[in-house]
């Protein structure tokens, strides 16, 4: 039986393969940023099954099968889990070159111990093994985290969240994993869609407040960051279809959110008005707290109508933006730095014709005694395959300085994807062993070898200044 994950998996010479197995394989996992729920963490959740596990909510694997024509009652119908197990077992083969194909194999591998591939011929046995083993107690949702030796998790959770599960991970006493929530304000910000106002409402509810003026809405903004600071969050995240930088005073700010209370038209330039002067007042906030700022910039969510009003958000019908980004970047970056009030900030895109602009943005704002305070993000969503990790990289590289890059990060919603922080550590090091090769990088190990885990491990250990 040929294994379809071998030891020097994506190591294709001698230096790759010393970076890769003497100094960043047994590195433990910062995942700075992920979509898991803390309440599974919390209840240390058990699957019936590898569906559950595997394919149920992830919207990666769901495009593939779409793409491969299989019918959506095997995808997020109502056919049987196995049946939609076996969909996946048929569409997998033929995912070679996606990410897809190397994860899948990768977790079954190091959670299941399955070398063999997974095709309609060994879909059987597969689904047997793996639901054998998640019959058992080391296979819980605790379990996978224990295994994958991850120190730190960090959620993404909603302003309006009480953080109970966060507060019950933290008082049990069998997670060694420091499982901290992050504050994800986009429904804060969205003043022309039709949730907005009843968000305010329930934004009123949970502070105990009267929200009737934009300053009142800014002060239970402020009662909700405080919370989240109490109970452990250094780490907000902002999901931002396109950045926007329309100067815009309190006033402005006042009168746009009480003419939004009166229900009265606000235009796209007032929107991006009352988004921006919001974004600053956050970005304010977080420096005071010596918070980290996300941005992650362009998607363009939810454009198949007929499919969104089956399945509704984030089922896999979102896609890459295209829009100008270096003008309101740095003006957005300016706008606080130039009052000392610049948050350490992450900075992603979708459009991966970003990276350039991202790498040099960044440049302009780094301050002395932070390493890489302004950071090029990981290659994400649908960069983070081979091709767009190395782009980022070798991008933040010849840009800035790519020993200063706090690495990889899951994105996920899965339980088995700490994987992700193996293939990406390999890849890493097989740039960096074929710069040696080449006689690119020095030939020495343990000089090359401190860059490969400060990228896999140390710098976001400092960077987000876990104990």
């Amino acid at each position: 039986m040929m294994k379809v994950i071998e030891e020097d998996f994506l190591l294709q010479n001698e230096s790759a393969k010393i970076l890769y197995h003497d100094y960043s394989m047994a590195m433990p996992i910062i995942d700075y940023h992920c979509h898991l729920s803390p309440k599974e963490i919390a209840e240390n959740k058990s699957f019936q099954n590898i569906s559950e596990l595997w394919l149920a909510g992830d919207h990666y694997k769901w495009r593939a099968m779409r793409y491969f024509g299989i019918n959506e009652d095997y995808i997020t119908g109502n056919a049987s889990e196995y049946a939609k197990f076996q969909a996946w077992a048929k569409v997998l083969p033929y995912c070679i070159g996606n990410p897809l194909y190397h994860w899948s194999q990768l977790e079954l591998k190091r959670y299941f111990q399955i070398d063999s591939a997974l095709n309609e011929d060994t879909c059987d046995e597969i689904w047997n093994i793996c639901n054998e083993n998640l019959s058992q107690k080391g296979f819980t949702a605790q379990a996978f985290i224990a295994k994958s030796n991850v120190e730190m998790i960090g959620t993404t959770d909603d302003p309006l969240d009480d953080l109970k599960y966060h507060s019950m991970i933290k008082e049990n006493r069998e997670i060694n994993t420091t499982v901290l929530p992050s504050f994800r304000p986009d429904s804060l910000l969205e003043i022309n869609q039709e949730s907005f106002l009843p968000y305010v409402r329930k934004l009123e509810k949970k502070t105990n407040t009267r929200i009737t003026t934009y300053e009142d809405y800014l002060e239970a903004i402020r009662n909700r960051v405080d919370y989240f600071h109490q109970n452990g969050c250094r780490i907000a995240d902002h999901g931002l279809d396109v950045l926007p930088y329309t100067e815009c005073t309190l006033e402005e700010a006042s009168r746009i959110f009480h003419a939004k209370l009166e229900r009265e038209s606000i235009s796209k330039q007032e929107e991006d008005k009352f988004k921006t002067y919001t974004l600053v007042y956050l970005g304010q906030l977080y420096s005071s707290l010596n918070w980290v700022m996300q941005l992650h910039i362009g998607a363009k969510r939810n454009n198949n109508d007929r499919m969104f009003n089956a399945l509704g958000a984030n089922t896999g019908y979102d896609s890459i933006n295209d829009y100008s980004l270096a003008k309101p970047l740095n003006q957005f970056l300016n706008s606080l730095d130039k009052n000392n009030q610049l948050p350490k900030t992450i900075l992603y895109s979708l459009n991966p014709n970003h990276g350039p602009i991202i790498a040099s943005a960044a440049g302009n704002f780094q301050a002395a005694g932070v390493k890489g305070k302004i950071q090029s993000g990981a290659a994400w969503w649908f960069n983070d395959h081979k091709d767009g990790m190395l782009n980022q990289m070798k991008e933040l590289a010849n840009i800035g300085v790519l020993s200063t890059f706090i690495g990889m990060l899951t994105d996920s919603r899965s339980f088995l994807s700490y994987t992700r922080h193996e293939y990406f550590r390999r890849i890493l090091c097989n740039m960096l062993g074929s710069w040696i090769e080449n006689g690119e990088a020095p030939k020495d190990y343990a000089f090359m070898g401190k860059i490969v885990q400060d990228i896999s491990y140390y710098n976001a250990k400092n960077y987000f200044e876990i104990d």
